[in-house]
């Protein structure tokens, strides 16, 4: 994973060069500015993860420079730390009027420093591969956790969820009623999730119909069925009750050929790390697209299980 880049804006040498040393140590590129000016040239050139911004500075005080990364679209979505002398409240909301992330007052202890920091960038990253219509965790974040479950050498199951026919649905009454249900489904899987699985389960969107759920193998299988069962009891939401009724839609496919595409249904590949160990997320994935092919062969929604062991 490449180093995550922090721009440290602070007109005080001496806390500069502090700064810059810790947070290098723990294993940031770091790069500085001695004033505002200096500060906001260096964003857009460097375009860093996190800006440190110290308020009472020359040139341009870090309220402005804020509010003018904030203000940029191509900026506004980089974490922003206030670091201030000043203790009053006022100055504090101000800050974060401004469009500051976070607070810290100096002097600070070190180790809140690198916590709060932490805690910025892990927020960040999140944000960034979160799906905007889901607002579930997307590749990056699902590849990040199947590698630290693998890892740790703990059995845990991966479930992957796909909505079959669900494109037909999205061209045949209009992008909204396909968003309606892509968010539905993920609504599914997260109360699933809450009411049968654990509370560190994670629920993802890889994008698109397609979704991932990992919990532990005690907990899969009732995840998986309840996905299923729920799935059929709620999809009748989103046909009309000609096309609910008949029970399929008629669609002309490219060659004019009046075709017929059944409602919506939920294929669930299953695979569990206690009967299949895996070492890689590479296998992982190479596994449950076998299985999700095998399911998605099959007629209405199914959960199919990885039963080779090694």
């Amino acid at each position: 994973m490449a180093q995550e880049k922090i721009l440290v804006v602070e007109d005080d040498p001496h806390i500069r060069h502090i700064l810059k040393f810790r947070l290098e140590r723990v294993g940031y590129q770091v790069s500085t500015a001695e004033n505002g000016q200096e500060g906001l040239d260096k964003v857009h050139e460097e375009m860093p993860d996190l800006v440190l911004l110290d308020v009472m500075m020359p040139v341009m005080d870090g309220r402005e420079v804020c509010r003018r990364i904030k203000s940029q679209f191509n900026t506004s979505h980089i974490p922003i730390i206030m670091l201030t002398a000043k203790a009053d409240i006022h100055d504090k909301v101000e800050g974060l009027g401004d469009g500051a992330n976070d607070y810290l007052t100096k002097p600070y202890e070190p180790k809140e420093l690198l916590l709060r920091v932490q805690n910025i960038l892990h927020w960040s990253r999140a944000q960034r591969d979160a799906s905007p219509l889901t607002g579930l965790p997307g590749n990056i974040s699902i590849e990040q956790e199947a590698s630290r479950r693998i890892a740790q050498e703990r059995p845990f199951a991966f479930l992957y969820a796909d909505i079959d026919n669900f494109k037909v649905v999205n061209d045949y009454y209009g992008y909204s009623r396909g968003d309606e249900a892509i968010r539905a489904t993920a609504a599914l899987l997260t109360e699933t999730v809450r009411q049968f699985g654990n509370d560190d389960d994670f629920v993802g969107h890889i994008g698109g119909d397609d979704f991932v759920v990992m919990t532990t193998p005690d907990k899969a299988d009732a995840v998986a069925e309840r996905l299923k069962t729920e799935f059929d009891k709620r999809v009748s939401g989103f046909y009309n009750n000609v096309d609910l009724d008949r029970g399929y839609i008629e669609v002309l496919d490219r060659q004019g050929v009046l075709r017929r595409f059944p409602v919506m249904s939920l294929t669930v590949a299953l695979v569990s790390t206690d009967a299949l160990p895996v070492t890689h997320y590479a296998k992982l994935i190479d596994t449950v697209s076998e299985l999700k092919r095998y399911g998605k062969a099959q007629s209405g929604s199914v959960v199919v299980r990885e039963r080779r062991t090694e």
